[in-house]
């Protein structure tokens, strides 16, 4: 009577116990409760199948069994039926509108006696399992890139002072191709994570359609797991280059994978080969970055015959979206209160704003060269930036009338206003503002005396 085959769960334990504790098939027999033949049959047919621990993510009991037992080949079938190219199937499903069934329906079509739809699914995602780096989604050309920061810095050296200055290192790969970018940064600040964006566009030359970021403050305002609030600077960026921001869920790492195994290869590859190198500038640090970067897009991926530049240029460079005529130039965003005199406060330098709206919200964007100010979308100012601090600029339209009136008050233009009363009142007025220390000291008396003149007439 031939022995019953082990139950899914078991055979599951048997893999467990070879690949992921390294037991000899002995133990694992003990183990299981079964013979040393057994043992060694099952992992015979894992290996046949191309299979180790742990599975295939999704794989069920039925798709196990279906590949450690397949069913006997008919007698009328011939004994070598031909097996699909796995890379060109990977390859071809990151196309845009690419499916399983149309590529199995053009594989039977060449080969009809070739294996069934079940067969090429269950295949193809062993195959996937076994392939390096792991591809757990499907993304198609031109769709996403994927950013991030390594954790592990690099330094440069001041070559004046000897002060070393660690330096971070941005990443970012295409999710259909893999294509990898890196440069190094001062900081994980706006300016700088806005400015790796810019030369990440530049190398790419386009933008995709996403760009899948983290949760660091300076992408991610707020970062909930369902309505995630993006820093502003960030997706007006992301609107100069016609792409959007995905956030990834918080505490997520699978959202951004693709990134993940980019900033350990990047980790690897550039700052391991890097770590005996002393460098002094940033400018000659990144320039050994992009040569290495080169190199590691040029190199073929083991598993699909093509390196990332040759997957870059045929899947996502056509898709990608052209570039703007001028790079995005960098802006904060500051959100203020108008205060009570109209003015906003900008790094110590106050600006105005029509007095209309003194106690309204209102956001002020702030760049090299202007400092504008919106309400309610609505530019309503714009002002050359200072360059000094703990002064104010006021521009005349924003001002109330009244106030705008006694600003234009000097002492010729009150003794030009005497002037249109008659002779003596303009001599009046001379020599009240010449008896002050301060001619503003007699303004009033000559306003109260121009206030007569609304009563009484000239």
């Amino acid at each position: 009577m031939p022995t019953q085959r082990l139950s899914m769960r078991r055979i599951k334990e048997v893999l467990r116990l070879e690949h992921f504790q390294g037991l000899p098939e002995r133990a694992i027999a003990r183990s299981v409760g079964v013979s040393n033949g057994v043992v060694h049959s099952y992992l015979s047919r894992a290996r046949s199948a191309g299979l180790s621990w742990p599975l295939p993510e999704g794989m069920t009991d039925e798709d196990l069994e279906l590949l450690l037992f397949p069913a006997p080949r008919p007698a009328s079938q011939s004994p070598q039926r031909p097996v699909p190219d796995w890379s060109y199937i990977d390859k071809e499903l990151r196309r845009r509108n690419v499916t399983r069934r149309l590529l199995w329906e053009e594989y039977r079509a060449v080969n009809p006696d070739g294996f069934g739809y079940t067969w090429f699914c269950t295949t193809y995602e062993a195959w996937k399992g076994r392939v390096r780096p792991s591809m757990r989604q499907i993304h198609l050309g031109g769709e996403k890139v994927f950013v991030d920061f390594a954790g592990d810095t690099i330094d440069i050296v001041d070559p004046l002072t000897g002060e070393v200055q660690p330096m971070k290192l941005f990443v970012a790969a295409m999710g259909a191709s893999n294509y990898t970018y890196a440069e190094a940064c001062p900081s994980e600040s706006l300016a700088d994570w806005i400015r790796a964006h810019v030369n990440l566009f530049t190398f790419l030359s386009g933008a995709p359609t996403f760009v899948v970021c983290d949760n660091l403050k300076a992408a991610v305002s707020n970062p909930d797991r369902y309505d995630p609030g993006l820093n502003r600077t960030y997706a007006e960026m992301a609107s100069h280059y016609g792409t959007a921001i995905l956030a990834a869920r918080p505490r997520r790492p699978k959202d951004k994978a693709k990134v993940e195994v980019a900033v350990q290869i990047a980790q690897r590859w550039i700052l391991a080969r890097l770590r005996n190198q002393r460098f002094f500038s940033r400018a000659e640090l990144n320039a050994a970055i992009k040569t290495l970067v080169d190199e590691l897009n040029a190199r073929q991926m083991r598993g699909f015959g093509s390196s990332r530049a040759e997957l870059f240029a045929e899947l996502d460079k056509p898709k990608l979206t052209p570039l703007p005529d001028q790079p995005y130039a960098f802006a904060r965003w500051k959100r203020c209160r108008l205060a009570p005199d109209y003015h906003v406060e900008v790094d110590g330098h106050w600006y105005s704003a029509p007095y209309r709206l003194i106690g309204e919200l209102v956001d002020a964007r702030i760049d090299d060269r202007t400092v504008e100010i919106f309400h309610k979308g609505q530019r309503i100012a714009s002002h050359a930036r200072a360059p000094n601090r703990r002064g104010h600029t006021t521009i005349a339209d924003h001002m109330p009338s009244a106030h705008r009136r006694y600003g234009e008050w000097t002492p010729a233009a009150v003794i030009a206003a005497g002037e249109r009363i008659g002779p003596s009142t303009a001599a009046f007025f001379q020599a009240v503002i010449d008896a002050r220390p301060h001619p503003e000291q007699g303004f009033r008396t000559c306003l109260g005396i121009l206030a007569l003149v609304k009563s009484y007439g000239a």
